[in-house]
């Protein structure tokens, strides 16, 4: 797609039955990393994973508070809150429902929802190792193991697409 991207070898992943850990290294602040994960979203988020597709897609967002939606708009103006903010800590920690089901459909229902983590962890040399966990895919039904499987690769790329904005974005 023309952007230059971080290769999704430097995310470093491991999984549990229903819970997939990934990081990534990332030469920011545990604020500029912060920021680009939480206020950036659209510029990182893989379109192709979105509900409406890259096509029909206008807006992507995540509201910056606890209880703040995650949401995109769509076709005629349609809103799909496809998360939640369980926890805005910044810049240390954000918790979110992930209310997508496997079969891509919007799944309402918080008591059917997995939750994704990111923690947010500077050293002293400035750079910030990033961890997310999506976590709970039990809740997600049968479907749950196939699901955490596919997640696998999409949180690869999406860290890498995330590792390479926060590159552009420090540089200078």
């Amino acid at each position: 797609m023309g952007q230059e991207m971080i290769d999704p070898v430097d995310v470093r992943q491991d999984f549990a039955r229903y819970s997939l850990r990934s990081s990534i290294l990332v030469s920011a602040s545990a604020q500029q990393a912060f920021a680009v994960f939480t206020g950036a979203i659209a510029d990182w988020w893989v379109m192709e994973y979105t509900w409406s597709g890259p096509d029909l897609l206008t807006t992507l967002e995540m509201e910056p508070r606890t209880g703040g939606m995650l949401f995109e708009i769509g076709p005629h103006g349609f809103r799909n809150d496809w998360g939640r903010v369980l926890a805005w800590t910044p810049p240390r920690r954000l918790v979110f429902t992930w209310q997508i089901g496997a079969d891509r459909v919007p799944a309402p229902d918080p008591a059917r929802a997995s939750e994704v983590e990111a923690l947010f962890r500077s050293d002293q040399s400035g750079q910030t190792r990033v961890e997310v966990e999506h976590r709970h895919f039990d809740r997600h039904g049968p479907a749950a193991e196939g699901y955490r499987r596919a997640l696998t690769t999409g949180w690869s790329e999406l860290l890498a697409r995330y590792a390479s904005v926060v590159a552009k974005r420090t540089v200078g």
